[in-house]
């Protein structure tokens, strides 16, 4: 059974220091509410690659905590410091999170030589599993089929969170690595991943929608398109009123009407405006009024 992950959301407050009460808060929905089989700690969805990296070991231990096992973890340790992601990736695994994730080295324009030895590098000396965190749109790193080969040589990666729309290259990857792992990455793509075989998907737009996700994934493996198509379209109406009104700041705002105390952004994204929060208000009693006050 394909499993769904929330790429967990991280609450700021108004100083934009770590909101713990609210980040459990957000651990708890996501588990008693959505019913997630697990949590990417640690992503874009947290704002990992705003804040330091004692506050990202923070996070890590609040999510472990609040979790006692209930459900899986994975711990995104990447950065463009190889440094603080073998830290990261070190300290993570003597905690007990059983499986790390790196986002592809990014901004500097490294050569595949210089990106396999960053990935191999940060599991070296530890026992865990990596997974990839593949996303070409912010990263400008695009991994070919060949090059997907060479990094599962390695027999501690075990597979990739494929956030792109390019669905030849996921269907290829599919093909030559049965046993390896997908994770969809893309929420508003999730039918089209989902029927070429991913393993589950990790989406920010889960901390709300989770449930939907696990909809569409069982919808796929029954064969019922007809109801997939469904319940993607429902998603991505949803998915598009959050972009229009600021993703980030919206989901939390939704949250924050549903009870969970999401709070803020951190700097330098803005606080949410007067007219996203009525909008977001509108947006929690259009998809979720059974959880608004």
């Amino acid at each position: 059974m394909s499993k769904i992950y929330s790429a967990l959301i991280v609450p700021y407050d108004e100083n934009g220091n770590i909101y713990e009460k609210g980040l459990r808060e957000v651990v708890r929905y996501n588990i008693d509410h959505n019913k997630v089989d697990g949590l990417y700690v640690g992503g874009s969805t947290g704002e990992n690659f705003l804040i330091s990296t004692e506050e990202k070991k923070k996070i890590f231990d609040i999510a472990f905590d609040e979790t006692e096992n209930e459900v899986d973890l994975i711990a995104q340790v990447g950065s463009i410091n190889l440094r603080e992601a073998k830290e990261l990736a070190k300290y993570v695994t003597e905690k007990g999170y059983n499986t790390v994730s790196a986002v592809t080295p990014y901004y500097y324009k490294f050569d595949f030589e210089e990106i396999k030895n960053y990935y191999f590098s940060i599991i070296e000396d530890l026992d865990t599993k990596m997974i990839i965190y593949a996303i070409p749109a912010l990263t400008g790193v695009n991994l070919s089929l060949e090059e997907f080969e060479e990094l599962y040589e390695n027999p501690k990666i075990a597979g990739v969170k494929f956030t792109s729309g390019d669905f030849f290259l996921l269907e290829r990857v599919r093909e030559k690595f049965p046993n390896k792992i997908i994770y969809s990455g893309f929420d508003e793509m999730l039918l089209p991943a989902a029927s070429l075989g991913v393993d589950g998907a990790i989406g920010s737009t889960f901390n709300l929608n989770a449930l939907k996700a696990r909809e569409l994934m069982e919808a796929v493996e029954k064969g019922d398109l007809t109801e997939a198509r469904k319940v993607q379209s429902q998603t991505n109406h949803l998915i598009s009123d959050l972009i229009d009104n600021g993703l980030y700041n919206t989901i939390k705002l939704v949250l924050t009407n549903l009870g969970v105390d999401a709070k803020y952004c951190r700097e330098p994204m803005k606080k949410p405006s007067q007219q996203q929060q009525e909008i977001a208000k509108n947006i929690a009693k259009k998809y979720f009024s059974d959880g608004v006050d």
